[in-house]
C-alpha cells in the first residue's frame, strides 16, 4: 500500500484490505495455471497427430480420393498394389470363407445352391399337386321332366345317382355313374292303351271265358344307364362352386303296362288275407346308346371338409331305334305286328333330370 494512505488507515482496516488483495491474487493465479493446463492438453492431441501424418507421409504415397472414387472398383483383384477398398473387401471375404469352413476355389466347399420355392406340392396316393382329392364319390336323387316326344306319353317321375370317379386337379375330373329314372304314363296313353286291350277280347272270347275286359290300367317306363361323364369346375371357392358335365354311355329303357289284381297274400302276424297287386300284362325293352349334358351347383359344407352338397341338370338324349308295331287296321291277332302296340318304347328318349346330392 502507499506510505500515505497507511499512515491514515487504521490498523484494522489495513489488515482486511490485504486480506482480500492476497485472496484476489491466489485467485488469479489458480486461474491462470487452469487455463495453461488447458492449453497443454489441447495442443497435445494435435502435436501427436503432426508427428504421425509425417511418419505416415513417409512411408505412404498421397491418395487422391476423387481419382478412386471414379474409378471402377475391381473386386476381383487380389495384388499388392489394389486400393484400399479392395484390399479391405478381399481381406473380409477371406476371414469370412475360414470362419465358415469352406474354400472359394474348391467346389466340393461351395454352400449349396438356392432353392427354389413354388407352389406348395401336397402330392400323395390320395391327393393331388394342387391339394385336390385324386378320388371322388358321389350319390343323389331328384325329379325327372320327360321333353320332346318323350313328353306325349310320359310323365314326370324321379331319378337315383350314384358314381365315383379321378381328379386329376381341381379343375378337370371324369365320373363313373349309374342313373336310374322312372317315369308315369299320361292318361291320354293309358286309355289308348286300354281300349286297344279290351279290342283283342271279342265277344266270342268273352262269351267262352277266353277273356274278360279291363277295367283299369296302369304302367311306368324305367330307363338306368351306365355313363362315363367328364366334369370341369371352371369356379371354385372355398364355399361355391361350379361346373359343366357331360358324356356317353348305355341306357336300357323297360316299358311295362299293368293291372291291378286281387290275390291272396301272407303275414307273419295276420296270416293269409286278400291283397291287390299290379300285374304286368304287357312290357317292351328297348338298349341305345345316349349321350348327357349339363351344369351344376355346388356348396361346400365346412372350409376344412371335403364334402360339397350339388344340385345339377342334365339333357340325356337316347338313340332307340324304332321297330314294326301294331297300328289297329290288320284285325286282332294274330295280325302281323300285334305283338308290339306300343310304338312309343323303341322311339328315341329325351328328358331332363334334376338332381340333388352330395359329393365327398
Amino acid at each position: 500500500m502507499d506510505s500515505k494512505l497507511r499512515d491514515r488507515t487504521s490498523p484494522r482496516i489495513r489488515e482486511h484490505i490485504e486480506m482480500h488483495m492476497t485472496i484476489n491474487v491466489n485467485r488469479l493465479s489458480t486461474i491462470l495455471a487452469g487455463t495453461a493446463a488447458l492449453a497443454f492438453f489441447a495442443a497435445a492431441p494435435a502435436a501427436m497427430q503432426g508427428q504421425q501424418a509425417s511418419g505416415t507421409a513417409q512411408q505412404l504415397a498421397p491418395v487422391s480420393l476423387k481419382s478412386t472414387l471414379i474409378a471402377p472398383l475391381d473386386m476381383s483383384s487380389s495384388s499388392s498394389n489394389a486400393d484400399d477398398l479392395n484390399y479391405l473387401s478381399n481381406v473380409g471375404a477371406v476371414e469370412t470363407a475360414k470362419a465358415e469352413g469352406f474354400s472359394f476355389g474348391a467346389r466340393e466347399g461351395q454352400p449349396p445352391p438356392r432353392r427354389r420355392y413354388g407352389r406348395p406340392n401336397y402330392s400323395d396316393s390320395h391327393t393331388n399337386a394342387d391339394g385336390s382329392s385324386k378320388y371322388t364319390f358321389m350319390v343323389g336323387g331328384g325329379f325327372s321332366l320327360p321333353t320332346g316326344g318323350t313328353h306325349n306319353y310320359a310323365s314326370p317321375g324321379w331319378n337315383l345317382q350314384v358314381g365315383a370317379g379321378r381328379n386329376f386337379n381341381k379343375t378337370l375330373g371324369v365320373l363313373l355313374q349309374f342313373d336310374y329314372d322312372k317315369f308315369g304314363f299320361t292318361t291320354s296313353t293309358l286309355n289308348k292303351q286300354l281300349a286297344l286291350y279290351n279290342s283283342f277280347c271279342t265277344p266270342a272270347d268273352q262269351a267262352d271265358g277266353f277273356c274278360s275286359p279291363l277295367t283299369q290300367l296302369g304302367g311306368s317306363v324305367k330307363d338306368w344307364s351306365f355313363t362315363l361323364d367328364p366334369i370341369v369346375n371352371y369356379y371354385t371357392s372355398d364355399t361355391f362352386g361350379a361346373y359343366v358335365i357331360g358324356g356317353a354311355g348305355f341306357y336300357h329303357k323297360y316299358s311295362v303296362f299293368t293291372t291291378a289284381t286281387t290275390g291272396t297274400c301272407y303275414d307273419y302276424y295276420y296270416g293269409y288275407y286278400t291283397c291287390r297287386a299290379d300285374q304286368p300284362i304287357d312290357w317292351y325293352t328297348s338298349n341305345a346308346f345316349g349321350v348327357n349334358g349339363g351344369f351344376g351347383f355346388t356348396y361346400k359344407l365346412s372350409r376344412w371338409a371335403s364334402q360339397r352338397l350339388y344340385v345339377e341338370a342334365r339333357y340325356v338324349w337316347t338313340d332307340n331305334k324304332p321297330r314294326p308295331y301294331y297300328d289297329g287296321t290288320s284285325g286282332p291277332p294274330p295280325s302281323p305286328n300285334y305283338s308290339n302296340v306300343f310304338p312309343q318304347a323303341s322311339a328315341r328318349t329325351t328328358w331332363i333330370p334334376v338332381t340333388f346330392g352330395i359329393r365327398f
